[in-house]
């Protein structure tokens, strides 16, 4: 049962959609592959956005230019980025065969149809539109360390690395942290990117949870069922939070709470 209509003398349906839930091989895998992507595509996102931040955050002629290049991918719409990484991926006309064989199209395969590549091929996707908004959020916490403490660093005879290890990464802590969980969410959101360049397969391999959602209440009609998908990924992007929170912010509450 999918709808509660009491006045047609339907029952409510209580439970049913989440035990359907959990007893469904293909959600199951969905939701494992959900993880997966949110496991490999956050970490790396952040670590790169941290890492364009710092170059970013210097002083260097042009630097405005490059800040304004660097986010270009976060500001095409999902959508465009989408269909952009699904031709560089064809396997006839693709970028991706020409860097690797030329004109020898003989050779040309799809990697969007390969179990085992389609859904790194969606990583790399995400990562090149995503990491441009944690280097965006990370340059505005590393805009906020006072330079005095480099400058102090300096006379004391501190190197590069020490700086970055004793000032620099304490200090952005909370906005590595804020980026974490905005990554994180919308990593567990994504829909875009499946529904544009595989549609969920091959072979189910790239239908992540959201994409999965998707189909059962608006291709199989199965709104109660879809809804309770949906239910599943709040409570996973509320739990992942609470638990970044407190295994990464709790030192930084403490530290406010002294301040």
């Amino acid at each position: 049962m999918i709808l509660t209509l009491p006045w047609l003398g339907q029952k409510f349906v209580g439970w049913e959609n989440y035990r359907d839930l959990v007893t469904d091989p293909v959600a199951l895998g969905s939701l494992s592959t959900s993880m997966i992507f949110v496991a490999v595509t956050t970490p790396i996102e952040v670590l790169l956005g941290l890492a364009m931040a710092l170059v970013l955050n210097e002083s260097f002629r042009g630097r405005g230019w490059l800040r304004a290049i660097v986010l270009i991918p976060w500001a095409v719409p999902t959508v465009v980025s989408s269909q952009m990484w699904r031709f560089i991926f064809n396997d006839r006309y693709g970028l991706f065969n020409y860097l690797l064989y030329g004109d020898a199209t003989q050779l040309y395969w799809a990697p969007l149809a390969e179990p085992g590549l389609a859904l790194l091929s969606i990583m790399v996707a995400d990562i090149w539109k995503t990491s441009a908004f944690a280097a965006l959020i990370i340059l505005a916490g590393l805009q906020g360390i006072p330079g005095e403490l480099y400058e102090a660093a300096s006379i004391d005879g501190a190197s590069a690395w020490r700086k970055f290890r004793h000032i620099t990464l304490p200090l952005v802590k909370p906005a590595l942290l804020l980026a974490l969980l905005f990554r994180t969410i919308d990593a567990l959101k994504v829909f875009d990117l499946v529904f544009v360049m595989t549609q969920g397969g091959p072979a189910d391999t790239t239908n992540l949870l959201q994409f999965y959602g998707y189909k059962k209440s608006f291709a199989e009609g199965m709104i109660g069922y879809g809804s309770a998908i949906a239910v599943v990924v709040f409570l996973l992007s509320f739990f992942l939070s609470v638990l970044y929170i407190r295994l990464l912010g709790t030192g930084l509450l403490r530290k406010a709470q002294q301040t």
